[in-house]
């Protein structure tokens, strides 16, 4: 199953507590369980940049992965990225019979 990374900023001013950010996480997680049963959710990390989260999961489409975003979006009034990851070593596969470029 395709592997895709979410990166996740929240709204300035949409969580008013520590506790809240608990809550809008276990919401989250049980729609995205009850509306996505195929999505496979792997890791998720508080990250400290332009970004407050990155997560990663694993779902059978791009439209799948896409409802979970708009799960996101819709509960946590935040901006979300989806970027689909291929394994180091599957890319490497991939590339390998791609003829090198020759340089005048």
């Amino acid at each position: 199953m395709p592997t895709f990374v979410m990166l996740t900023r929240l709204a300035h001013g949409s969580l008013n507590s520590p506790r809240a950010l608990e809550d809008l996480e276990k919401d989250v997680m049980a729609r995205i369980e009850t509306q996505c049963p195929n999505v496979k959710w792997l890791t998720s990390y508080a990250v400290f940049g332009p970004y407050d989260y990155l997560d990663t999961f694993e779902a059978p489409d791009l439209d799948s992965a896409a409802k979970v975003s708009a799960i996101v979006r819709t509960f946590g009034h935040a901006h979300t990225e989806i970027w689909p990851a291929t394994p180091w070593r599957h890319f490497k596969k991939l590339i390998a019979d791609i003829p090198a470029v020759v340089r005048d």
